[in-house]
């Protein structure tokens, strides 16, 4: 089952021509022409429904990307990022015993110079 060459399509043509008459030939081109073309739209229509399906299942297969989490210095040490509440700075330890330094660094500079 090769392809069809020049000379193999005139004998079937010819003999469409025999066997149907000429009256009767356009009809039956016609015919097949709008046969062809219902049936590639159909197979078009197909494939299109099948790529269609192809994307949902891999959007239900596929997890969605996580949601990003939340930088660990804006919120205290908690069991999970659903129970942290955010901290004020000025609440901070590490603020605080800035702040003691810094007025110790004081009250030494005072009794340097009283």
């Amino acid at each position: 089952m090769g392809n069809l060459g020049w000379p193999e399509i005139m004998i079937i043509l010819v003999l469409a021509l025999i066997v149907f008459g000429p009256r009767k030939l356009p009809e039956l081109g016609k015919s097949l022409g709008q046969g062809l073309a219902q049936f590639r739209k159909a197979s078009e229509d197909f494939k299109r429904t099948w790529e269609d399906e192809v994307e949902l299942e891999k959007s239900r297969i596929e997890p969605p990307p996580p949601d990003p989490e939340p930088p660990a210095d804006d919120f205290a040490i908690a069991g999970s990022a659903e129970d942290a509440k955010p901290v004020d700075p000025e609440d901070s330890p590490a603020v605080a015993r800035d702040e003691e330094v810094h007025t110790a660094v004081g009250e030494n500079e005072k009794r340097d110079y009283v």
